[in-house]
């Protein structure tokens, strides 16, 4: 069976507030191709939960990086709850934390949360790509593409293909909770390390995922 890894950002998750018509159409997708041979990891990130509640954290007491990490690892824990609940029978019984330990995959669906400070569920999903010898990451946040800078700036590209060097330039070398990046830099390193291959691309158009499950064309970029 092929197995198919997805970092699942949590702005697709809880964006503002749980978006129950999102995973629906995505627990859709996902059953459709279980049934053309196969399986999924999903890594669940933390999304607008893990946000608010280090916002909280740190303007009541000014929260380490150590704590707020650990705020969010928590809510990651909490939308990857949900995610296997959806998938009912479909998904192993136990999340996974650890993406570095034997993990047994006797189903078609393996859930998936944070693990340690230090980084981000990006991280982790790379992790378990080593684990599980797979080459490539599917990365699906609330972007269609990585562009060679800043958005806000009126001459950014959308880049359809980069090199990790290119993308570490972009987003650093430095983890910080909370940071809003195409791939957590921590994971754009150990990625590079490991030769993989990332494709970051817009989770809301399911279709596009579709797409690209399938072999046809697709909007995303390509990292790697």
């Amino acid at each position: 069976m092929e197995t198919i890894i997805i970092s699942l950002g949590g702005s697709l998750i809880i964006p503002e507030e749980i978006d129950t018509e999102f995973l629906k159409n995505f627990k859709s997708l996902v059953l459709k191709h279980i049934n053309k041979g196969k399986r999924f990891i999903l890594i669940c990130g933390g999304g607008k939960t893990a946000r608010k509640y280090q916002t909280a954290a740190q303007s009541l007491k000014k929260a380490s990086a150590f704590e707020k990490d650990i705020i969010g690892i928590a809510a990651t824990k909490l939308n990857a709850m949900l995610v296997k609940t959806i998938f009912e029978n479909k998904a192993v019984d136990n999340l996974v934390d650890n993406p570095t330990e034997k993990i047994k995959f006797d189903k078609p669906i393996l859930v998936a949360s944070g693990w340690k400070p230090g980084c981000s569920t990006d991280y982790d999903a790379v992790l378990i790509a080593e684990n599980f010898k797979v080459k490539r990451v599917i990365n699906l946040s609330n972007i269609s593409y990585v562009y060679g800078k800043d958005p806000k700036f009126k001459d950014a590209k959308p880049m359809k293909k980069m090199s990790w060097d290119e993308l570490q330039k972009i987003v650093g070398t430095r983890w910080d909770p909370g940071l809003h990046a195409p791939f957590d830099p921590i994971a754009t390193k150990k990625a590079k390390e490991l030769g993989l291959k990332v494709v970051i691309m817009n989770g809301t158009d399911l279709k596009n995922l579709d797409n690209f499950l399938n072999g046809k064309d697709f909007k995303g970029t390509v990292i790697g």
